[in-house]
This record gives structure tokens, sequence and C-alpha cells, in this order.
């Protein structure tokens, strides 16, 4: 099953084709700059009963040196089977298109990158025909971004970074760079950024941090998730104001309420249920009145 931060390795490419100029400036690997980027078609498939799909793929043109092809992909697990696919994948393309073609192999740990990093010899051991040599972008390489001023420069190069080092001890503060840049970034680049660093994090506890920033330093954004944050906040405040109503209304009915039914009702957050415990309320003689109904 594909998970969201697979997704959103190689979905940051699609959204900013421009990328990449950044991403092999950072690997060390010297690229033409990119005047504009197209996002092609990820089908593979040929005429016979086998489908195949790379994540991402992008015909990329240069000012000087022509166009040329960028496969992504977004490896999240070591997979014996990947390196014949990846061969297949440059092969085809290179007789489809007739263009130069890279591989990108993206990843968020150490181990699954320097896999994807090596040298794959493919053929017979005596004479390998071919060898596979994917450019890979990890935590073991891309930078950590935790100034501003830096990540100003290319919000989605510090999407992307950020996405790789998910599992860094400091992605409190990483996260933090990113919320405080996009803060000052337009809407239009801004709210894919935010969609895409969710995806990345997946559910990691790492989630819920940017959860809370989106809500305070991003809330004046309209996406799928600051819309999802916002219904979360509201339900929320409703659940706490009606459990305050019933705690009120016992007091005032003069009905003790021990601790434990008191953290009981104020740590409920299901309104259905603390609406049928106002109702209790209204006749309770004990607290345990309140959830006879239960």
């Amino acid at each position: 099953m594909v998970s969201a931060p697979h997704e959103a390795m190689h979905r940051v490419f699609q959204e900013y084709p421009s990328l990449f100029t950044s991403v092999s400036e950072a690997l060390g690997v010297t690229f033409p700059p990119a005047t504009s980027a197209k996002v092609m078609t990820t089908d593979l498939t040929e005429n016979r009963p086998l489908e195949r799909r790379v994540d991402t793929l992008l015909r990329i043109e240069t000012e000087n040196d022509g166009p040329f092809l960028l496969a992504v992909e977004a490896q999240g697990r070591k997979d014996p089977d990947k390196p014949t696919s990846w061969a297949y994948y440059l092969a085809h393309l290179l007789e489809k298109y007739r263009l130069p073609t890279t591989l990108l192999v993206v990843c968020q740990d150490r181990g699954t990158a320097a896999w994807a990093a090596r040298p794959v010899p493919l053929g017979a051991p005596q004479w390998p025909a071919l060898t596979l040599r994917p450019l890979v972008a990890g935590p073991h390489n891309m930078p950590v971004i935790t100034d501003v001023a830096e990540a100003r420069k290319d919000p989605a190069f510090t999407t992307l970074a950020l996405i790789t080092h998910a599992d860094d001890p400091d992605i409190g503060a990483i996260l933090k760079t990113l919320s405080t840049t996009l803060r000052d970034t337009p809407e239009s680049i801004a709210n894919p950024l935010v969609e895409l660093t969710a995806q990345g994090l997946g559910n990691r506890p790492a989630a819920r941090q940017w959860r809370n920033l989106v809500a305070v330093d991003l809330s004046f954004y309209t996406s799928p998730l600051s819309e999802e944050i916002r219904d979360e906040g509201r339900a929320a405040g409703r659940a706490a104001g009606r459990a305050e109503d019933i705690l009120r209304l016992l007091r005032l009915r003069g009905v003790p309420v021990p601790d434990e039914a008191r953290e009981k009702i104020a740590g409920c957050d299901d309104l259905h249920l603390l609406d049928r415990w106002f109702t209790g309320a209204v006749t309770a003689t004990t607290a345990e009145d309140v959830f006879a109904e239960e």
C-alpha cells in the first residue's frame, strides 16, 4: 500500500518541477539550469499484460543543453526487486523518448538511501551488460535547514529536505523554520507545501507538531489540512463548552462531583455522549446518575 510519505517524496516534484535544480546542487551533481519543466505521464505499460509506473516523470528543458527526463522514485525500504524495475524504466524511457534520462530516488532513512545509491551491475557476473547508478537524496546528503533566511531562498527544496529528515531528533526546529518561512510565502506556493509536509511526516509524532504549527503560524491559509485542523479545533471547543455546562449544572444543583467523574466529563470529546450526560445531569442526585444511560 502506498503511504503518504511515499507520495510526498515524489509529488513535490510535480508541484515544483524546477526543484530538481536545487536538489542536484545539494547532491553535488551538476545539471544545466532548467528553463521550464513539464509533468509527463508516469505510465510505462507496454502492449503486454505487465504494468509499470514510475512515481513521477518530468521533461526538463534547459537553455543551452537541450531537454532531459527526470524519473523520481520514492523509496521507503530496501526492495531487492527494485533495481531491475528501475533499469527497465530507464531503458524504456530512453527507447521511447530518445532523451538523456536520470533516475532520482528519494529516501527517509540512511539505510535505504545507502542501499539505493550503490551501483548495481546487471547481467552475467563475468561481464555485466549494464550498471544501474541512481542519484539518491536522503538524510545522509540533504541539509538540515533551521535558518529561515536560507529556507526562504527555496521553500520547495526546504520542504523536501524536511521530509527526508522526518525522523531527525531536531525535527521540531526544522518544522518551525518551514512554518515561519511559509508565513511570508504566496498562498499558491505555500498551500501545496503545507499539505506535502503533512503527507511526508505520515503518522510520526512530528505530524501532530506540524498540525499545531499550521493552526497557529499559518492560520490564515485555506487548504484541506488547515480546514481539517480548524474543524477539529471547533469541535474540541464545543465539547469543552458542553463539558463545562454539565459541571456547572451539577454545581448549581448541589450534586457532589468526585475528581474521577470530573476528569471523565472534562476529558470527553464526544458531543453526542456529552449531550446525553447533560440530560442526565438535569435530574441526577449523584455524579454516577449522569452516566446511568451509558
